[in-house]
């Protein structure tokens, strides 16, 4: 069972907002991994690790803070604050093509949380992630191909298959992080157990 299961669920106690603090900071850092680490790249495409901390807080903090997490980390980087990929930030992000997969990792970690919390086994906690991951590329490849398609400016020979061989660059990358962030938070959780 994840820690967000044995807390109080009508209202976040002191270190629930501690770690939901945490996690958005994570995705903050996340986001622009590549400014502190150049090196982080694939074929000239910035790697970043969103999808990756996305899926640690559902896995480590249960669904409602998880996905809570990461809407306070959408939220404070629609006030304005630069947290999104390349430093960016404010309410004319809603536009960005890729804004979608802002809002998938709410889902990712909502679900990734859900799985977990009705069985705690390392298996569960793998398949939860990978599901989790999926599911921000599904939300977030679909939503940025309708934003070319209706308002935004669709690069040269633009399509449904363009889109998604895109995001064939980190793909793999982001599987084996799903499968590690499974194993972790996994492993967190027993040693948060011990420590009681």
């Amino acid at each position: 069972m994840s820690t967000a299961t044995v807390r109080t669920k009508n209202k976040l106690r002191t270190l629930d907002m501690v770690y939901v603090s945490m996690f958005s900071a994570l995705m903050m850092i996340g986001a622009n991994i590549t400014s502190f680490i150049p090196f982080m790249t694939i074929g000239g495409v910035p790697i970043t690790l969103q999808a990756f901390f996305a899926v640690l807080a559902g896995a480590f903090l249960g669904s409602r803070l998880g996905a809570i997490s990461m809407a306070v980390y959408m939220f404070i980087g629609l006030s304005g604050a630069p947290v999104f990929a390349k430093f960016m930030g404010g309410p004319t992000q809603i536009l960005n093509p890729t804004f979608g997969f802002i809002l998938s990792f709410i889902v990712t970690a909502y679900v990734t949380g859900k799985i977990i919390e009705k069985n705690n086994k390392l298996h569960s906690y793998i398949i939860a992630a990978l599901i989790g991951t999926l599911l921000s590329y599904l939300i977030g490849t679909n939503l940025m191909y309708v934003a070319y398609k209706v308002w935004a400016a669709a690069p040269a020979a633009f399509s449904y298959k363009v889109a998604w061989l895109w995001m064939a660059v980190p793909f793999p990358k982001d599987i084996f992080l799903a499968v590690l962030a499974g194993m972790f938070a996994h492993r967190m959780q027993k040693i948060v157990k011990r420590s009681r």
